[in-house]
C-alpha cells in the first residue's frame, strides 16, 4: 500500500509543485481520478525552440559565410577605387585647363554610384577602420565628381551659347539679295509699342465651326495684281489639313462675303501639297505653307497652278504636331509658321538640334529658275511650346502668350538684325475667343490679322 501511495506522489511540470491524489480500494486495488493535464509536456514549446535553434544556426552561417564573401572583396574593391581614382586624374588636369569632358564624367559619375554601393554594402557588414576610410573616400570623391560635372555643364552651355550668337551674326552678315534692300527701306525703326483693339471682326465665312485657319490681306508690297484682294483659308479637315483657299478682290467683298474666287492646290487632304497647320500667307500671286506632313514649305502659284516647295534646314525639324504653338492650348499641328514683312518671307519653326527652341529662316522667292530657296537660318533661345503664336515685323520675330480668354501678350521679341533679343515686352492684345489659331503682319498697312476660334481680327501696329 505504501509503494502505491508513493508512485501517486507525481511532479507537475506546469507548476514544479507536488500533488497528492485520493484513491479507493476497489477488488483489491486501489483506484483514483487523474488528472493528465497538469503534468502534460510542453511539447509545442519544446518544438518551437527547437526550430529557433536551427534558425539561429543557420543565419549564424549565412552572416558568417557574408563577412568571409566581404573580407574577400574589401580589397578587389579596394583596388576598383584605386583604379578610378588613378582615372579620374586625366579629367582633373582637362578641368583645371578649361577643356570640358561633360559626357565622360557622367559615365564616371555613373560608374563611381555603382562602386559607392558595393562600398556601403561592406562597409555594413564589416563595418571596421578599412571600410569606414573607403566609405568616406568614396563619398568625397564623388562631391568632387559632382562638382566637376557642374562647372563643365555650365561651361558646356556658355559655349553653345557663343557658338549660336556667333552663328546668329554669321547669318545677318552674310551679303543680302537686291530685294531683300529694296524692301527694307519700308521698315520703320525700333520695336513695336503698341497694338489697338480689333479694327475689323467677322466670322469666318465658312462658319464659325472651323476654328482653324489663316487670313489676312495679300502681303507684298510691290505686288499689282492681288495688290487690295484678302483671302481665306480654312482647315476643314480635322481642322489640321486643308486644300483651298477663297480670295476677295476687295474689302468690301471680304466683309460682304461675295464674288470670291476658290482656288484647289492638292486633290485630297492627304496630297503632299496640302497645307497642314494654321499658318499661311498670300504673298505676291502665290500662297505660301506648310506640306503635308513634312519639314517643307509649299508655294501654290495661283496664276500657274502649280506648287513648288524648299525643305527647312535644321537637325530634326518639327512638324506632325512635335512642336506646336502650345502655351496655353495646344493647336493641332502648327509647327511651321509662315509669315511675311517689309523684308520679305520667314518660316518660323523649332528643331531637335536646337532644343525645341524657335528657328527663323528667311525665305526666298527666285522667279528666274522658279525654285523656292532658303538664304538665312538664325536660332533663337525661346521654347516654341512656351508660346502662344509668332509673327515678323521688320525682320523681328514678335512671341506671344496666353493671359487670359479675352487677351494675349507680345512678350519677346528677337532682332534678326543684331541676334539680339527682349522678353521684356507686355503688349496686350485683344481677342474675342479662348484660342489662337494663327498670327500675321501685314506689311502694306501694318496690321496684325488673327484667326481667333472661327473669328477674323484684324489690329492696327504702333511704333
Amino acid at each position: 500500500m505504501l509503494q502505491l501511495l508513493l508512485l501517486l506522489l507525481l511532479s507537475a511540470t506546469a507548476d514544479s509543485q507536488s500533488q497528492r491524489v485520493s484513491g479507493y480500494k476497489k477488488a483489491n486495488a486501489c483506484v483514483c481520478q487523474l488528472n493528465s493535464t497538469m503534468w502534460v509536456f510542453p511539447a509545442q514549446k519544446f518544438k518551437y525552440v527547437l526550430e529557433e535553434v536551427h534558425t539561429c544556426e543557420e543565419s549564424l552561417n549565412n552572416l558568417q559565410e557574408e563577412l568571409t564573401f566581404s573580407s574577400q572583396r574589401l580589397p578587389l574593391i579596394q583596388d576598383q577605387f584605386t583604379n578610378f581614382t588613378a582615372r579620374l586624374e586625366p579629367y582633373n588636369y582637362l578641368h583645371s585647363q578649361g577643356l570640358y569632358t561633360e559626357l565622360s564624367l557622367r559615365q564616371l559619375g555613373q560608374e563611381l554610384s555603382q562602386l559607392q554601393v558595393d562600398i556601403d554594402v561592406v562597409h555594413s557588414q564589416l563595418n571596421n577602420s578599412e571600410t569606414q576610410k573607403l566609405s568616406k573616400e568614396a563619398d568625397r570623391l564623388h562631391k568632387h565628381v559632382n562638382k566637376m560635372q557642374t562647372i563643365d555643364t555650365l561651361n558646356m552651355k556658355t559655349v553653345k551659347e557663343k557658338l549660336r550668337y556667333l552663328k546668329n551674326n554669321v547669318e545677318t552678315c552674310k551679303s543680302i539679295p537686291k530685294d531683300f534692300r529694296v524692301q527694307d527701306k519700308h521698315c520703320v525703326r525700333g520695336l513695336i509699342t503698341n497694338i489697338s483693339d480689333p479694327i475689323t471682326t467677322k466670322v469666318s465665312p465658312h462658319g464659325k465651326s472651323y476654328i482653324s485657319g489663316s487670313w489676312g490681306k495679300q502681303a507684298q508690297n510691290e505686288s499689282e495684281g492681288q495688290k487690295n484682294s484678302y483671302w481665306v483659308q480654312p482647315l476643314l479637315s480635322s481642322h489640321i489639313w486643308g486644300n483651298t483657299v477663297r480670295l476677295y478682290q476687295t474689302y468690301e467683298d471680304f466683309m460682304a462675303s461675295t464674288n470670291h474666287r476658290e482656288f484647289t492646290f492638292a486633290s485630297s487632304y492627304s496630297h503632299p501639297s496640302t497645307n497642314e497647320g494654321p499658318n499661311a500667307v498670300l504673298y505676291g500671286e502665290a500662297l505660301y505653307y506648310h506640306c503635308y506632313r513634312s519639314a517643307d514649305i509649299c508655294r501654290y502659284d495661283l496664276e500657274a497652278n502649280e506648287v513648288k516647295r524648299v525643305t527647312l534646314p535644321g537637325t530634326g525639324v518639327g512638324f506632325n504636331n512635335k512642336f506646336p504653338y502650345c502655351y496655353y492650348d495646344c493647336r493641332l499641328n502648327s509647327d511651321v509658321d509662315v509669315e511675311a514683312d517689309e523684308t520679305g518671307l520667314w518660316a518660323l519653326y523649332a528643331t531637335i538640334g536646337n532644343h525645341g527652341n524657335l528657328v527663323i529662316s528667311r525665305l526666298v522667292w527666285d522667279s528666274e529658275v522658279k525654285s523656292l530657296n532658303v538664304t538665312q537660318t538664325w536660332e533663337t533661345r525661346l521654347f516654341k511650346k512656351a508660346t502662344s503664336n509668332a509673327f515678323m515685323v521688320c525682320g523681328v520675330m514678335y512671341a506671344t502668350r496666353y493671359v487670359n480668354e479675352y487677351r494675349e501678350e507680345v512678350f519677346y521679341a528677337f532682332d534678326t538684325a543684331t541676334g539680339k533679343e527682349d522678353n521684356s515686352l507686355a503688349i496686350p492684345l485683344e481677342k474675342v475667343a479662348k484660342a489662337v489659331a494663327s498670327l500675321s503682319y501685314n506689311p502694306t498697312n501694318k496690321q496684325i490679322y488673327m484667326y481667333n476660334d472661327g473669328y477674323l481680327l484684324a489690329y492696327q501696329v504702333y511704333f
